[in-house]
């Protein structure tokens, strides 16, 4: 499977569809700053990595594969259903190689200059993302 980008989605997505993701990431956000002003940085960090624009996403994922396949003559629940739980699961990867750049960073801030410090949790997030993602694949 080759990764790629289709920008021509970029034009058929609708204007509420924009504003549906940014309201929801943007709360998210913004409840992510009220649990970290109650219960400091750490617990809302937690929350801010959150993937904010997921159920966004994967709601207009579903809606998304629906139509096309009532446009080809079917249901589409299924396929809908499917479509937004692989992007769940690509989400999940991202999540596990933020979770190994957040360790690291952690271990690393104090000891390292800010750039290295930096570097290293980004490689190891790369990583940890990569192998989660080829491991997936062979299953």
């Amino acid at each position: 499977m080759k990764i790629s980008a289709d920008y021509s989605v970029l034009a058929r997505t609708r204007w509420y569809e924009f504003a549906s993701r940014f309201l929801l990431g943007g709360t998210v956000t913004a409840l992510a700053g009220i649990i970290a002003r109650h219960y400091g940085p750490g617990v809302g960090g937690l929350f801010l990595a959150f993937p904010a624009i997921l159920p966004a996403s994967a709601t207009l994922i579903e809606s998304h594969e629906k139509q096309r396949k009532r446009r080809a003559g079917g249901h589409g629940t299924v396929r809908g259903r499917k479509a937004a739980a692989l992007d769940a699961v690509g989400a999940c990867m991202g999540a596990l190689g933020l979770l190994m750049f957040a360790f690291l960073a952690w271990q690393l801030l104090a000891a390292l200059s800010s750039w290295m410090a930096l570097s290293i949790p980004m490689l190891g997030w790369l990583m940890v993302s990569v192998l989660a993602w080829k491991l997936w694949h062979l299953c």
